[in-house]
């Protein structure tokens, strides 16, 4: 049985909490509703006392001066944190880091995984901030039960409404379902986002790597179970959380970072955006502007995916295993191939990054995975999803080198 706390906020479909806190209770869970000041205008929390058999938590003010700081001790028992309905409002906080109630406290101090069905009329759900702070909440590992379509209380039709009970439920229980997979107890080393690679002190070439899809593998794999350390470039979002973080600006110092833990890891992935080529005498001052063209020298960065590809282990054991990206605006697949054969590597993402809707700087992506047997095409999902399909590759490529060696 597994402790959940149902975070409850002000939306009308606070009353579709009731049920779904039934339906988790079905399951075996023990549930604490955590409820805003809002949610409670919509339901009374003596209906959700009742139902669990716990105090309902409405202020993170507790009197008494030995008081528990209370959202820190539930944020450490708790196996997972469901929000539903999840507002707008809520969701902002959550992104944002704001922390003025006990559920947004919660969510900060907790380690537990993250479920939110969202609830809001369609031109909110559809606004850029909105929208924005999803996609931060996504990258971050927060998993979503979308919203449906109909009728909503504000008397408009559309997207908005909250999921029906029994899709919240079955997504809870799902996440607290152990998952049976072969990354389970490995290590696993994940590279993110853009490098930097400064020209003087105010100027670098860069590229528009926002690192979600790294995020999502990194996520991916500590869902699975892995030990996940996470090498991270420049991001304007933060990285999910997984057993070790560590940033980088530059192709070099990436470099350095990877090789140094490499050699300890089952699988590499090799999903950030590293610069080819650096300035090979960044100025000290800023550069002063004059009428004259400016003529800048780069030196090749070290290839890091060939270098590891060329690790010793890799010759006597295939291991780590190496998965790397091929972001190209033409030709990817050809361009992949070519790539892969020439760096010694097990598995390419083929990523056309000229599309719109896919690659840099969006929360989609369409790839093609190529191994030395098979092409796989992955169609145009959530970067979430092709994290799923990549890792689901590399499970099938682990068991396939494992049955070799039986």
């Amino acid at each position: 049985m597994s402790l959940i706390a149902l975070g409850v906020t002000g939306g009308i479909g606070a009353y579709k909490a009731v049920e779904v806190c039934r339906g988790l209770q079905k399951h075996g869970h023990d549930v604490v509703a955590v409820m805003t000041r809002a949610a409670a205008r919509f339901v009374g929390p003596v209906t959700f006392e009742a139902i669990t058999r716990r105090p309902v938590i409405t202020s993170q003010w507790k009197a008494g001066m030995n008081a528990d700081i209370e959202h820190v001790a539930i944020a450490d028992s708790i196996d997972l944190l469901l929000v539903a309905p999840c507002t707008a409002n809520a969701i902002g906080k959550f992104a944002n880091g704001i922390a003025d109630d006990f559920l947004s406290s919660l969510y900060l101090a907790t380690r537990a995984p993250v479920l939110v069905a969202p609830a809001m009329n369609t031109n909110m759900l559809a606004h850029e901030a909105v929208q924005r702070n999803l996609q931060a909440l996504s990258a971050r590992g927060v998993r979503f039960v979308e919203p449906g379509e109909g009728y909503l209380a504000c008397g408009w039709i559309g997207k908005g409404r909250l999921a029906e009970p029994a899709e919240i439920v079955a997504a809870a229980v799902a996440m607290l379902t152990p998952v049976e997979s072969r990354l389970r107890g490995r290590r696993i080393l994940v590279t993110a986002g853009p490098t930097y690679e400064d020209i003087d002190p105010v100027r670098y070439l860069g590229n528009r790597s926002s690192g979600r899809m790294g995020f999502a593998l990194a996520a991916e794999a500590r869902r699975r179970g892995a030990r996940v350390t996470l090498v991270v470039g420049p991001t304007t979002i933060e990285p999910p959380l997984v057993d070790e973080t560590v940033r980088v600006r530059s192709a070099g110092e990436m470099h350095a970072a990877v090789m140094r833990d490499a050699t300890r890891a089952d699988v590499v992935i090799m999903a950030a955006a590293v610069a080819d080529y650096t300035p090979a005498s960044p100025a000290d001052q800023k550069v002063v502007k004059s009428d004259a063209p400016l003529t800048l020298t780069l030196a090749r960065t070290p290839d890091i995916l060939a270098e590891l590809g060329r690790l010793p282990s890799r010759a006597s054991t295939g291991v780590p295993m190496l998965v790397g990206f091929a972001a190209e605006t033409a030709d990817a697949e050809a361009r992949a191939r070519e790539k892969r054969e020439r760096k010694g590597i097990d598995l390419i993402v083929a990523n056309d990054v000229s599309r719109s809707d896919a690659g840099f700087e969006v929360e989609t992506n369409a790839v093609t995975l190529i191994d030395s047997v098979t092409e796989t095409a992955v169609p145009l999902q959530s970067k979430a999803g092709v994290a799923a399909a990549i890792l689901d590759r590399v499970e099938q490529l682990l068991q396939a080198r494992a049955s070799l060696r039986a």
